[in-house]
């Protein structure tokens, strides 16, 4: 893939990323949202597109069980799980009752993550059922992937000792969720918008590379851009390594303790 640098003047984006490949991308979803223009999101157009791009395996939410219905769109992706899709349930935060006894069902299921799509569902950070789900999700000892604004979604799972992945972290947030997560050791963020060109490596040099977790949001995002931002990154190999799968590996294929 080319890619013009500015100049006018295009690069081959692929002889940078050079031989990086992906072992677990956490931030992958099938369906399509209604409301927007963009790809349909069909699971195997999206594996496809993962396979196009050296992401070997992801962790996948449901749009349709985030959007339209639950237990229907958790219980298709569950149905589709193999080495290289990891099932990531989805709750809706308007039902907190509702979304507490989905989070049993799935920890039941043998589901280890859960995805909180607070934007989507018009809900902020401070409403009760955001703390609610968190306790719960802790208790089960399900990891969190989030989106939302982390200035304001750290605030729900501190003190829960809880295993959060903030899926929206902006490079311009970033300050905040170095300071919020010093003090939790279980919050991680995703790369996906963490493209200025220092953020990695002070996110590492800060909290340490295991907090970092790749995610694309793919197919709804370019996939490329966090892969070429991370394979160009001044991280140690070990270190790319454990950002493009061994952290996610860690997080939500191995039993916790």
């Amino acid at each position: 893939m080319a890619i013009e640098d500015g100049s006018g003047i295009p690069f081959d984006a692929w002889r940078l990323v050079g031989g990086l490949e992906v072992a677990l991308d956490v931030d992958v979803l099938f369906g399509a949202y209604p409301d927007r223009d963009g790809p349909p999101g069909a699971p195997e157009q999206v594996l496809r597109l993962l396979g196009e791009h050296r992401i070997r395996a992801a962790a996948v939410a449901s749009l349709r069980a985030a959007l339209f219905d639950v237990r229907s769109g958790n219980d298709e992706l569950i149905a589709r799980a193999a080495p290289e899709v990891v099932p990531v349930g989805a709750v809706d935060l308007r039902d907190p009752i509702g979304a507490a006894r989905e989070l049993e069902r799935l920890a039941a299921e043998g589901v280890r993550a859960v995805r909180l799509f607070p934007d989507e569902q018009g809900v902020e950070a401070g409403f009760p059922s955001v703390r609610h789900v968190a306790r719960l999700a802790a208790r089960l000892g399900l990891v969190v992937l989030t989106g939302g604004d982390v200035r304001r979604f750290w605030q729900p799972f501190a003190g829960l000792g809880a295993s959060v992945v903030f899926l929206d972290t902006h490079f311009y947030h970033l300050g905040d969720f170095l300071v919020a997560a010093a003090d939790e050791p279980g919050f991680h963020t995703s790369t996906r918008l963490l493209n200025s060109p220092d953020a990695l490596e002070l996110a590492a040099a800060e909290l340490g590379a295991d907090r970092l977790l790749y995610g694309s949001r793919t197919p709804h995002y370019e996939p490329l851009v966090p892969l070429l931002r991370l394979a160009t990154s001044g991280l140690k190999p070990e270190e790319i390594a454990a950002v493009a799968g061994g952290n996610a590996e860690r997080l939500l294929r191995r039993p916790q303790s």
